[in-house]
């Protein structure tokens, strides 16, 4: 794939969402990615939805065999490859900012 067959893209974890349309939304990253890959980016933002809801649920609801960390382990590793993938497909700045405030190399 060449970078060509890439565009831009604008990723809110805050609003589920990702947007070709910088001005749709409030956004927290800029990717650079194929549709193929922004598709990867989109299925784990919808995969944090269904984990928030499930920890929503776990905690309204409790069960004694629903430990909190368990419950928690499922949306932190949803989160966790969420930014690796937006790490990797991140623009210069999104990488820069990323490297900063979250420690993110690349390495990971």
């Amino acid at each position: 794939m060449n970078r060509t067959d890439k565009k831009i893209y604008y990723v809110s974890l805050q609003g589920r969402s990702l947007l070709e349309d910088q001005q749709a939304t409030a956004y927290e990253w800029r990717i650079e990615a194929t549709p193929e890959e922004a598709d990867q980016v989109s299925h784990l933002l919808e995969q944090l939805g269904e984990q928030e809801t499930r920890s929503f649920l776990a905690f309204t609801y409790p069960w004694p065999d629903s430990p909190e960390q368990d419950v928690n382990a499922g949306y932190q590793s949803v989160v966790d490859a969420l930014y690796k993938l937006i790490y990797r497909f991140g623009t210069p700045e999104t990488r820069e900012q990323l490297s900063r405030s979250m420690g993110y190399t690349e390495e990971e």
